[in-house]
């Protein structure tokens, strides 16, 4: 079983926790992601399977979009409503004034990672060392903010839509725009609708992923692999061309210098390939090999 799942991710859940489930579900050991989701969000959630793995490298640096609630007047330690307060102003914030904080985020915008993530210090993950009480110094690091924007207000919180560069923590985006407010702000909802070109319309739950595979129909809620390289242009090779790419081997191409999506004469997907210099050489091989 190789290809793409598209899962969307119950609250509660981690990333690991659907890795393991769908192990079970598929009977499959080789499963990935392209992407964490914290426990508290919900949505899009990119999982290779089998052979498939070999893609994840090329998904994770995808530019993903999130509805995300912000909820101004509270701080606290994991920048969500998870986490203990710290402090925070409860007053009224007004549309006018929120939206007049967010121009400054847009664009590139540096962020200090949180405590509570899994970047590592020293061989220590941030979470680790905050659980324990610790603190530690934390370089910021530069993100892009695509698009931002208020789509309105449920209640006491206020919803953003987020497009975003990979590395981007949304709980720090809503803790520093509570701090540009003056009265400090945390993430109280998330769900990611899309990552790259990969949308949560099209995801499963894991409940549907079971119900599919109790009916023997589970691999029919792939996607191909080669559905990750869709912008690339393909390239199909004759018989001799692709005993040569299986074995690693270079092959002369007239073609313009750029990636393909490679194919055997049969149709099968065998390989993401650069031109350079008039030659094809393998980026990556997706097609499974016998041992």
């Amino acid at each position: 079983m190789n290809g793409i799942l598209l899962i969307d991710k119950p609250a509660g859940w981690t990333s690991s926790d659907v890795v393991a489930k769908l192990r079970g579900i598929l009977h499959e050991r080789r499963i990935g992601h392209s992407g964490t989701l914290d426990p508290m969000a919900t949505g899009l959630l990119v999982v290779f399977v089998g052979r498939a793995t070999r893609a994840v490298e090329f998904a994770e640096s995808h530019e993903k979009r999130y509805l995300a609630s912000l909820r101004p007047g509270l701080i606290t330690d994991t920048q969500d409503t998870t986490g203990t307060r710290l402090g925070g102003i409860e007053r009224q914030v007004s549309t006018e004034e929120l939206e007049a904080i967010l121009p400054s985020f847009r664009g590139e915008i540096r962020q200090i990672p949180p405590m509570y993530s899994a970047i590592k210090v020293k061989g220590q993950k941030l979470y680790e060392i905050a659980r324990r009480g610790g603190q530690v110094e934390r370089a910021p690091r530069s993100v892009t903010i695509r698009e931002l924007r208020l789509l309105g207000r449920e209640g006491q919180d206020f919803l953003l839509d987020v497009t975003c560069s990979k590395g981007t923590y949304i709980r720090t985006l809503c803790h520093d725009i509570g701090a540009a407010l003056g009265c400090g702000a945390c993430m109280s909802a998330l769900r990611r609708v899309r990552a790259g070109d990969f949308s949560l319309e099209d995801a499963h739950t894991l409940e549907e992923v079971q119900r599919a595979a109790d009916e023997n129909r589970a691999e029919t809620l792939l996607l191909p692999v080669d559905a990750l390289f869709d912008r690339c242009p393909a390239l199909v090779l004759n018989a001799a061309e692709e005993r040569r790419i299986r074995v690693g081997a270079a092959i002369p191409r007239r073609e313009a210098e750029e990636n393909y999506r490679v194919y055997g004469a049969d149709g099968a997907f065998l390989a993401l390939g650069s031109i350079q210099n008039g030659e094809l050489r393998s980026i990556k091989s997706f097609f499974e090999v016998s041992t």
